[in-house]
């Protein structure tokens, strides 16, 4: 699997603000990190286990 890129627009990125404000996407976030704990971060993801978005917060 890869990363598909795309050159976002105004027109996308303000419909996905309705959408996003609207509730009909929500963001499943698995798990937040701080910054100091990527390493771990990291071996959840490449564990398997992520069923949604790893966040790393920066303080």
């Amino acid at each position: 699997m890869g990363n598909v890129l795309k050159k976002s627009n105004q027109r996308d990125l303000a419909l996905m603000k309705e959408l996003l404000e609207a509730s009909k996407v929500v963001p499943v976030i698995a798990r937040r990190y701080p910054l100091r704990e990527v390493a771990e971060a990291l071996r959840y993801v490449e564990a398997g286990h992520a069923q949604g978005k790893v966040v790393i917060t920066v303080a």
